[in-house]
């Protein structure tokens, strides 16, 4: 199949929204062996979108346009897919029983700027929206499958799942479903990874099919499988490849640095406390993010100021004013203070300097000391983090999240950024 995709809006032509979209699209069909060829991306402009709509599908077998069917002037869709096919606007009554049930639901009284997305080319056939106002519709033209979808990410993912994959599926009887397994690690970059996997699997088989994808702050790695009967063979080299990936592997799928960590704590039957200054709390947001956190973490205290160190956390104004707030002392009678009044097992403590302003050449800008591990057994070190507030933010959290850990599932190897950021 060829299979092209069409986003609209000037608001990505501009930069003002980010696409997400075309990547949730591709993704969702990619597990299912359908791969797509093209995206074009246009503004709200009406002959753009109609010629467009006409040279994508004289050159597919399914064309996906994403965005343009709200209720306002700049929402194009209905009406360049109209002209296109060569069908007039008319109020569909299916539509409009949709819109009616949803304004109803909410109490949201109906008006004509609502009505206009009850307005299709005729002869469409109605893709359901199990969540947003306007419907989705499709129709065949020049042998392709047009499919005209929301620009709401939430309600373009539930027509996906719920309608649009069902349909093709249906249809298109020999697409092979491909095999994805996704693996996620933190504290590894793409190079080192794919030396470690080079140097100790040059027999790797041609079958399984590698693949990275860098983020801030995992790195993810695939293994995927274009052919039936193949599962044995790749789970074989899945267990063959955990081994490399040893502890800087935090989980499968879309595991999350504070899932792994959650998971860990509901394993050993441990909580966790968390005092924060420079990250502002992101630790513990993470961290509560997380379904059943509140059965291993006790509190987060969120101590920016050196007063408030000292009132919430019982840290010493002696050892701030010998050693300063981004000092391995502090961090540590913060961590022992946080878990003296939570009562918690394990404690994380964060306090550096995210700039752009505050360093000196002793504790430059992107200087931060951690501290974590059992209230009994508080190890910490500082990092040299340069590259931006937010940067700084991210990855300090991030490391903050893994050394702890680390720290609940005994883990004695010495991670990669201790060489390559710490400082002491």
């Amino acid at each position: 199949m060829r299979i092209q995709l069409l986003l609209t809006g000037s608001e990505l032509m501009a930069g003002d929204t980010v696409d997400s979209n075309s990547a949730t699209i591709a993704q969702h069909l990619g597990r299912h062996g359908l791969a797509v060829d093209r995206k074009v991306t246009i503004g709200d402009d009406l002959d753009l979108l109609c010629a467009e709509i006409d040279r994508l599908s004289r050159d597919s077998d399914l064309l996906i346009v994403n965005g343009g069917l709200g209720p306002t002037v700049d929402d194009l869709t209905s009406e360049a897919l109209g002209r296109v096919i060569g069908q007039p606007l008319q109020e569909h009554p299916e539509a409009l029983q949709h819109l009616t049930r949803w304004c109803a639901k909410r109490n949201y009284p109906m008006n004509e700027a609502n009505r206009k997305q009850a307005i299709l080319p005729a002869g469409v056939d109605i893709v359901a929206n199990s969540s947003g106002s306007a419907v989705g519709f499709r129709v065949r033209f020049h042998d392709c499958e047009i499919y005209c979808t929301p620009g709401v990410p939430s309600e373009l993912l539930g027509m996906l799942e719920q309608e649009i994959l069902p349909q093709l599926l249906q249809r298109f009887t020999d697409i092979e479903p491909v095999s994805i397994s996704r693996f996620r690690l933190f504290g590894m970059g793409e190079s080192g990874l794919q030396q470690r996997i080079s140097d100790r699997f040059p027999d790797w088989p041609a079958e399984l099919e590698l693949g990275f994808r860098a983020g801030l702050p995992l790195l993810e790695v695939k293994l995927i499988t274009r052919k039936p009967g193949l599962e044995p063979l790749k789970a074989e080299w899945i267990e063959r490849l955990q081994s490399v990936l040893g502890d800087y592997l935090i989980g499968q799928g879309d595991t999350t640095l504070a899932e792994s960590l959650v998971e860990a704590l509901q394993h050993k039957g441990l909580k966790l406390c968390a005092a924060e200054s420079c990250t502002g709390g992101r630790i513990a947001s993470q961290i509560v993010e997380v379904a059943g956190a509140s059965n291993v973490f006790e509190a987060g205290y969120v101590t920016y100021s050196n007063a408030i160190k000292q009132s919430a956390l019982g840290v010493d104004a002696g050892t701030l004013e010998t050693h300063g707030a981004v000092s391995e002392a502090v961090v540590r009678e913060m961590a022992a203070g946080a878990a003296e009044r939570s009562a918690a097992d394990l404690a994380i403590a964060v306090s550096g300097i995210a700039g752009p302003s505050g360093g000196s050449e002793e504790r430059p800008v992107g200087t931060v000391w951690i501290a974590w591990g059992f209230k009994d057994d508080i190890q910490a070190k500082s990092f040299y983090i340069p590259g931006g507030r937010k940067f700084f933010q991210t990855l300090t959290t991030a490391i903050a999240l893994d050394l702890s850990r680390r720290a609940v599932l005994g883990l004695q190897s010495e991670p990669r950024y201790f060489r390559e950021r710490g400082t002491k």
